[in-house]
């Protein structure tokens, strides 16, 4: 025993130093080379030159309350804030009837209610919640928003817009692109030559043609192959439109996770008696989405913000009721128009900011679970 202890003995190690503070900080991170020093500088130049005007128009000289365009035409005034102010519930419903608008708000608070606790993992009956999600949501959501049954009023789809199409179109899209994309993906690596195939030119087709394109096709031609005096819904067929779209660009992101899946995997699991489809839901397909999840919310962020394309069909999403609005007399100023777009674009980012915060925590917290396996 004597020959493991070390002679002589080391000194005893004093404290090690101290790491923190915004100035070794500003060293190690922004200073560290006299490149990243230059680059540095320019940017804070750059920031210093052009984050004062967009403050001061945006905030200082902003107009945030007028009955109409007066006030926002006003020598000097900036960003004219009143518009939205005046505009913003059409911006959320549309021109959805204002007497049926708790319907849209019931709709959006159910949502809620299933959406948060799915996210929190803590929360139990994660499957019981899929169910609502699925199943419960959907029919509940379409017997209120459109109406016709048990004494609702019925309000037609054309009367749907502002965030209210937004969401459905985002929603539905991502709901139904990921198990597409993943029936997709299985079947282009299929051995069945019919199954490969078949999902090859489903996907190469759809890839290659613009979303606008599908969109315009879904709105003007579809309706020419339908029998005569048959009519399909336009909001149904850019819904079914664009989750066909996203499907395809779905499929391509859970290939390459199934491909980076080893081969031992596989084995393994065949060895342990699964059948092909107990394979996927246990064993691969658990591992080959952690892998993808950047890709797969990118998917989704670019899909969320494809819903703007349903303009050209004629349907008003957020941004299409926002631009319309432009046209109002009463508030036709040059300020109106970069405010209206600014308005849209930071709802757009506030909800692709939260999915892509939260895809980080879910691969932070799949990561550590896999990285305690390892260790175990």
């Amino acid at each position: 025993m004597t020959s493991l202890v070390r002679h002589p003995a080391l000194d005893a190690a004093g404290p090690r130093p101290a790491t923190g503070g915004i100035g070794r900080w500003l060293r190690a991170n922004l200073f560290s080379t006299p490149g990243n020093a230059a680059i540095t500088i320019a940017v804070f130049l750059v920031l210093a030159w052009a984050v004062p005007p967009i403050i001061r128009w945006a905030f200082v000289d902003a107009v945030w309350d007028a009955p109409n365009r007066e006030g926002c035409v006003a020598p000097g005034a900036g960003a004219c804030w009143a518009f939205v102010k005046a505009k913003f519930w059409q911006f959320i419903y549309g021109r959805y009837p204002i007497d049926e608008r708790w319907r849209v708000n019931l709709v959006a608070l159910m949502f809620v209610i299933g959406i948060i606790p799915m996210a929190i993992p803590r929360i139990p009956f994660k499957r019981e919640n899929a169910i609502y999600l699925l199943v419960v949501l959907p029919i509940a959501g379409f017997i209120l928003l459109v109406g016709g049954w048990f004494g609702l009023r019925y309000v037609p789809t054309n009367l749907w817009g502002g965030l209210l199409v937004t969401m459905v179109v985002a929603v539905v899209g991502i709901v139904c692109s990921l198990p597409l994309g993943v029936l997709l993906a299985l079947g282009r690596r299929s051995k069945l030559p019919v199954i490969k195939a078949a999902s090859i030119i489903f996907i190469e087709f759809w890839r290659g043609v613009p979303l606008i394109t599908v969109l315009f096709m879904a709105s003007v031609m579809l309706p020419i192959f339908l029998p005569p005096g048959a009519s399909f819904d336009a909001l149904l067929r850019a819904l079914i439109g664009v989750a066909l779209f996203a499907a395809a660009y779905m499929a391509e992101v859970v290939r390459g996770g199934l491909q980076a899946i080893p081969r031992d995997q596989y084995e393994g699991a065949i060895a342990l008696g699964l059948n092909y489809w107990q394979m996927m839901r246990k064993v691969i397909l658990p591992q080959a989405l952690r892998h993808v999840i950047p890709g797969i919310v990118n998917s989704f962020i670019a899909l969320f913000k494809d819903t703007s394309l349903v303009l050209v069909i004629g349907i008003f999403d957020l941004l299409g009721v926002v631009h319309a609005n432009f046209a109002d007399a009463n508030w036709a100023s040059p300020q109106t128009p970069a405010t209206g777009y600014l308005f849209a674009a930071c709802v757009f980012w506030m909800f692709c900011f939260a999915m892509s915060r939260y895809s980080i925590y879910t691969e932070r917290r799949l990561g550590g679970g896999a990285a305690r396996q390892l260790d175990r």
